[in-house]
């Protein structure tokens, strides 16, 4: 199946009353649904960073400067405890996330930018209409979580703003 026939799908699916669409041939599923599920954010929530800290030393005698840089490879930066805060905005459908007007245009919003509610965060096409994506509420956007025209499924994670 390709693009063009799985957007006509997403087009007839959205114009129907119904609620919930499953395909399925050979090795290929498709899945659309208009019901709210709150099982969606529970995937959305970011993992804690996995550090590991040595317990003895890396062998200090052979390589001593070798041991601290993998030391400092391995630990979080500190500005990474601030982008897991916030909450996160929520795709509301799929379509192709657009961070600017344009490819020449300035991005809508960056990492540390502050914004007000209802201000435009990203545009998601679907079904060649562009869907701007508003801030629900006041804020700093702390994480960018999508990358520009990358293909976004119904409840991923967008933007997060504390």
């Amino acid at each position: 199946m390709n693009i063009t026939e799985i957007k006509d799908l997403m087009a007839q699916f959205d114009q129907s009353s119904l609620r919930e669409f499953s395909y399925k041939q050979g090795g290929e599923e498709l899945q659309f649904s208009k019901n709210d599920s709150a099982f969606f954010s529970d995937q959305t929530k970011p993992l804690p960073p996995f550090v590991t800290a040595p317990t003895e030393p890396l062998i200090e005698e052979v390589a001593p400067k070798a041991a601290s840089l993998e030391l400092e490879a391995v630990l979080p930066s500190p500005d990474l405890a601030d982008t897991n805060q916030g909450d996160v905005v929520e795709s509301p459908l799929v379509g192709v996330a657009y961070l600017a007007a344009g490819p020449e245009k300035p991005a809508f919003v960056s990492v540390g930018e502050t914004v007000k509610k209802g201000q435009t965060l990203l545009i998601i096409e679907a079904m060649k209409v562009m869907n701007e994506i508003p801030a629900p509420k006041d804020g700093v956007v702390t994480e960018i979580l999508v990358e520009n025209e990358e293909m976004v499924e119904f409840g991923k994670g967008l933007v997060r703003i504390k």
